[in-house]
């Protein structure tokens, strides 16, 4: 084997972007974690629920819902499919559902911070008003110009998941959005 001066080192999809503060809002890239798509199969959605609680303290997500808590949380992620955030999937939902390994395919960001719901309907359609979109509310939708995965955390928190190929662009697209909200506060 022939050596070079190329030496390759893994890195997070938001490596050298993030973390990143202005004004009140933070966005910052959350650690690497297990991400695992799961699609029931047909007519096992409620042992898939019953599976996925006995091993990882979840139930399957109604639609445009997340269950579980922080280290392991369950979003919902479109018709008949949820990602598993956290947790690596116990072998034991294959009885029930497909399970494809996302690991590597997503940057993941929370963002937080009074203001940060006003930095994320600056990038999203969606009607981020608490009483519309409260704790536990996940939708797929569009943020900036890409598809990806909003979920509010909590009162003054996100998680925000796009393609991993597309994290230079969400983080300059929340400076720019980050920017504006301060700027706005200051007058």
């Amino acid at each position: 084997m022939a050596e070079t001066d190329l030496d390759l080192i893994a890195s997070t999809p938001c490596a050298g972007l993030l973390p990143l503060s202005i004004g009140a809002v933070t966005a910052s890239e959350e650690p690497p974690c297990a991400l695992t798509s799961i699609a029931p199969y047909r007519g096992q959605e409620g042992a898939l629920s019953e599976a996925l609680k006995k091993a990882h303290g979840m139930a399957w997500p109604k639609p445009g819902r997340s269950t579980g808590k922080e280290g392991a949380r369950a979003l919902w992620f479109g018709q008949g499919q949820a990602l598993l955030v956290g947790p690596a999937p116990d072998a034991g939902l294959a009885r029930h559902a497909a399970l494809t390994d996302q690991s590597d395919a997503w940057a993941v960001v929370r963002l937080s911070g009074a203001g940060a719901q006003a930095v994320s309907a600056r990038l999203t359609p969606l009607d981020l008003r608490r009483a519309s979109f409260k704790r536990g509310h996940s939708a797929r939708s569009e943020i900036a110009h890409m598809m990806g995965s909003l979920t509010r955390l909590g009162e003054d928190a996100f998680l925000i998941l796009v393609f991993r190929s597309m994290a230079a662009t969400l983080a300059h697209d929340l400076e720019t959005a980050m920017q504006s909200v301060a700027a706005r506060a200051r007058l």
